[in-house]
C-alpha cells in the first residue's frame, strides 16, 4: 500500500460555479491535472488523504457532486474537514450518503494496515500571524479532536501514527504548538496539512522535528500532483 496526500481541492461541480483560476491563473483546470496525477499513480490498494477545503458547498446536498466524484476515483479515500467545508454534516449522514466511497475523519481513525491516520481540521496556533483571542477557544478545542483521533489509535494499538490536519501545526520559525506537542506525544511519523497557498506556504514549517517529518500538501504547493508521503 501507498499513501498520498493533496488538500484544498476547492471544487465547486461541473461546471465550477467558484472556478479557483479567479484566485491565480494557475488553477486553471486545477481538478482535472490533480484528476491525471490520481489516475496515474494511486491504485485500488493505495490510499489517498485529503486535507480539508474539500468543496465551496455551503450544504451538504450541494457537495455531493463533489464527494461522489471524490468517490469514484481509485484507491480509498479518507477526508478531513477544512474551514471552507461549510457543508460538513454528522458521521451518519456523510457516511450513508457517500455509501463507503469515502472515510470522514472526526474524532476517530482510519486503520491502513498497520499504520493509523489520524487528524482534525486543527486551527491558527497561538503564533500565527493572524490569530486573536477569538481564535482561542476554537485552537483548544481542535487540539482536544486532535488528541481524541490520536489516543483512539493509540488505544487500538497502533504506533507511530500519520496525523493530517487542514491547518498548518507548526510555522516556519520551529516555535512549539499544541498540534506539535501531541505529534511528540504520540510519536506520529508524518504530519501533513494544507491551507497555505500560494506565497504564504512559505510560512509553513516543513521537514523533520522531533521525529515527525511535516508536510504541506495544499494542492497549488504540490502543482496539482498528489503527494506520496509512505
Amino acid at each position: 500500500m501507498s499513501i498520498y496526500a493533496i488538500g484544498d481541492l476547492h471544487l465547486s461541480g461541473r461546471p465550477p460555479a467558484k472556478p479557483m483560476s479567479v484566485f491565480a491563473p494557475e488553477w486553471e483546470n486545477h481538478w482535472e491535472k490533480i484528476q491525471k496525477s490520481w489516475l496515474a499513480a494511486v491504485r485500488k490498494e493505495d490510499l489517498v488523504i485529503i486535507c480539508g477545503d474539500i468543496s465551496w458547498a455551503m450544504r451538504f446536498p450541494d457537495a455531493l457532486g463533489d464527494l461522489k466524484e471524490i468517490a469514484a476515483m481509485p484507491g480509498g479515500k479518507v477526508l478531513i474537514r477544512g474551514n471552507h467545508d461549510f457543508w460538513w454534516t454528522g458521521l451518519a449522514k456523510m457516511n450513508a450518503a457517500i455509501g463507503g466511497g469515502c472515510f470522514f475523519l472526526h474524532n476517530n481513525f482510519y486503520a491502513a494496515g498497520g499504520l493509523a491516520v489520524c487528524g482534525s481540521r486543527g486551527w491558527l496556533t497561538p503564533n500565527a500571524p493572524d490569530f486573536t483571542e477569538k481564535d482561542d477557544a476554537i485552537y483548544r478545542r481542535e487540539l482536544i479532536r486532535a488528541e481524541s483521533s490520536l489516543l483512539s489509535a493509540k488505544r487500538a494499538g497502533y504506533e507511530k501514527p500519520l496525523l493530517a490536519l487542514h491547518y498548518p501545526p507548526l510555522y516556519v520559525d520551529g516555535k512549539p504548538t499544541g498540534f506539535s506537542a501531541l505529534c511528540e506525544k504520540y510519536q506520529a511519523r508524518i504530519c501533513v496539512y494544507g491551507h497555505l497557498h500560494g506565497e504564504s506556504g512559505v510560512l509553513g514549517y516543513q521537514g523533520e522535528k522531533d521525529g515527525t517529518i511535516y508536510s504541506l500538501v495544499a494542492a497549488d504547493a504540490l502543482g496539482f500532483q498528489l503527494k506520496l508521503t509512505l
